[in-house]
């Protein structure tokens, strides 16, 4: 484990998850990280338990991704409690199947101000504090493989996730001048409470037929035979807020174990 400070991070749906995750790695590699999550008790509990290992190098900030003024006041704290922010991880993000032709205008809303809007807001709000403060940064967006292939039950949710990799390309051109790369890597089935709430919605809705058949039935297609853990996701996205990731940017890795072939 390295104490080294290396600045400031931001992880956005960080209290549970994937986000857990990349935040303990942020940690573990001498980053302060801001747990930025819209709920509040869960985040303030990861904050407590990650800062046994990691005192006065975690804080959480309550924030709504969709809220620019929310995502600007976690980015200002990250800024002001660890001098800069040189890594923000816009993961926020999640998904209510419905079939294809009863997909809802309101689903459609929803999905696409959390997974896209939100998106966009958190690479605005953190390359403008990089660029206030000379930072040549990294920018990490959640994509998935439903953004590289869509998903009859999960269509506004593919749909969302082709947005982050269209954002993450015009991030990277936009803000390729000032040293800031813009990157997205792409999870496919990860075992997570998202996953879990999903494999409810779709017996729910009669898409599938027991506990866990969504999830089985999709491990089916993984060329490695298993579902992911977190932590499988995490070494790739430890790649790109290294310096080995330095001359790549508008990028999308795919981490999910072989089910989506580029």
């Amino acid at each position: 484990m390295s104490e080294n400070n290396k600045g400031g991070a931001v992880v956005t749906g960080a209290a549970r998850g994937i986000g857990r995750e990349i935040a303990t790695a942020l940690l573990n590699d001498g980053y302060g990280v801001v747990i930025a999550d819209i709920d509040p008790a869960v985040g303030e509990q990861t904050v407590k338990e990650l800062s046994k290992d990691h005192a006065g190098r975690v804080v959480f900030s309550k924030v709504d991704v969709t809220k620019r003024d929310e995502v600007k006041a976690a980015v200002a704290a990250c800024c002001k409690q660890f001098g800069g922010i040189d890594v923000m991880v816009n993961n926020a993000g999640f998904n209510k199947p419905e079939p294809f032709l009863e997909a809802t205008e309101k689903t459609w809303h929803a999905i696409m101000d959390v997974n896209a809007l939100g998106v966009l807001i958190g690479i605005q709000e953190a390359a403008k504090a990089m660029i206030e403060r000379g930072i040549k940064g990294k920018i990490i967006n959640t994509a998935s493989i439903a953004g590289r292939t869509g998903f009859a039950d999960f269509a506004p949710y593919s749909a969302s996730k082709a947005v982050v990799i269209s954002l993450t390309q015009a991030g990277a051109r936009a803000l390729a001048g000032k040293g800031i790369t813009v990157n997205a890597f792409g999870p496919g089935v990860v075992d997570t409470p998202l996953w879990e709430k999903l494999d409810a919605d779709l017996l729910a809705m009669g898409a599938s037929s027991a506990p866990g058949e969504a999830m089985n039935s999709l491990a089916s297609q993984i060329l490695l035979g298993r579902v992911a853990k977190p932590s499988d996701v995490v070494g790739t996205v430890r790649f790109l807020w290294s310096p080995q990731s330095d001359y790549m940017t508008g990028q999308v890795l795919l981490i999910d174990g072989g089910m989506i072939l580029q």
